[in-house]
């Protein structure tokens, strides 16, 4: 695998309440390739968007990373001020944000609010250098250039997605952040986007980590999966080891959630209970009130975050050896 170029040891994350710390990202590694493509997995609230969000430093006014370290091309952007974190924000590291309407804005037309982050962030464009970008970079994500002096609002729901992806690709970064990119969009329009995005990916060359709640749309693009539970990354692994082979009882419930397209017909997997009040998680793995394996070892000790064979992450006392029917 090529050197990483991306490096996330230990990091944790808080939220600070009038009802406590909520803890929102704990303990979380992992690393990134060159030209590798990372899948973030999980139910809402378990964290992904928390830890895409610390990536980048751009977090709420009572959020705070309380340790760990972010190593970019070995720079830890942890201790970084927010004028030194300028730097690397669409320059290095660029995001499409969820909700793409809500990512733009209604008042400027779209090719001036990319030309504003190319100003921002490269100042290195003349007006004119700078329409020819926007027009090069429609062009690349399937928008015809004149739409660049349109308004949000005059585009479609994936016409709008494919522009906040042409801004995060302004910059030319080395990695992208898509956060949830096919989010209210129908089912062709996201096999769509998400094919194009993967071309563009092998096309440029970046890196790109993918957040998303549906494990299969992830599989399709991703080298690699993350399963997020409850601030925790539980499993890590290649796709097709996530896919036949989850060491994690999250991971399996997970898998066994959705139909398969071949073979015979089987009721769906449910995973009772919810997930943990991050006010006062639970003691051990986060996991144990609703996993069907727990021991007493499990609501004790929390598990150790361990590779199980090459290169198959996983925190749980008790792995399981195949995917199974729960």
């Amino acid at each position: 695998m090529p050197e990483p170029i991306l490096k996330v040891d230990n990091l944790t994350m808080h939220y600070q309440t009038r009802a406590g710390d909520v803890s929102a990202v704990d303990g979380v590694t992992f690393e990134l390739a060159e030209g590798e493509s990372l899948g973030l997995v999980g139910e809402s609230g378990c964290g992904k968007t928390s830890v895409a969000s610390s990536l980048l430093k751009l977090l709420a006014e009572n959020a705070s990373i309380k340790a760990g370290s972010i190593r970019f091309k070995d720079v830890d952007l942890t201790p970084l001020s927010e004028d030194e974190m300028r730097q690397y924000r669409w320059r290095n590291i660029a995001m499409v944000f969820q909700a793409a309407m809500n990512a733009l804005n209604p008042v400027y037309t779209v090719g001036d609010q990319i030309i504003e982050a190319m100003e921002a962030h490269l100042r290195v464009f003349t007006y004119k250098q700078a329409r020819e970008r926007v027009a090069e970079l429609f062009q690349m994500v399937g928008l015809e250039p004149s739409l660049m002096d349109r308004y949000p609002h005059e585009y479609s729901g994936g016409m709008r997605q494919r522009a906040v992806i042409a801004m995060a690709l302004s910059c030319n970064p080395d990695i992208i952040i898509a956060d949830e990119p096919t989010t209210a969009l129908d089912v062709i329009v996201q096999d769509n986007l998400l094919r194009e995005l993967k071309m563009l990916q092998n096309r440029i060359g970046m890196s790109m980590i993918y957040i998303s709640h549906d494990i299969a749309v992830i599989a399709e693009v991703s080298d690699r999966i993350g399963v997020m539970y409850a601030g925790n990354l539980v499993e890590l692994a290649s796709a097709e080891a996530i896919f036949h082979h989850p060491l994690h009882p999250y991971t399996a419930a997970l898998m066994g959630a959705f139909p398969s397209v071949t073979g015979p017909k089987r009721e769906l997997t449910t995973l009772g209970g919810e997930p943990p009040n991050l006010l006062n998680p639970p003691t051990g793995c986060r996991f144990h009130p609703r996993c069907p394996y727990a021991t007493e070892r499990c609501r004790r000790e929390v598990p150790s975050f361990k590779n199980h064979g090459g290169g198959h992450y996983a925190a749980c006392w008790h792995p399981l050896e195949l995917k199974v029917e729960m």
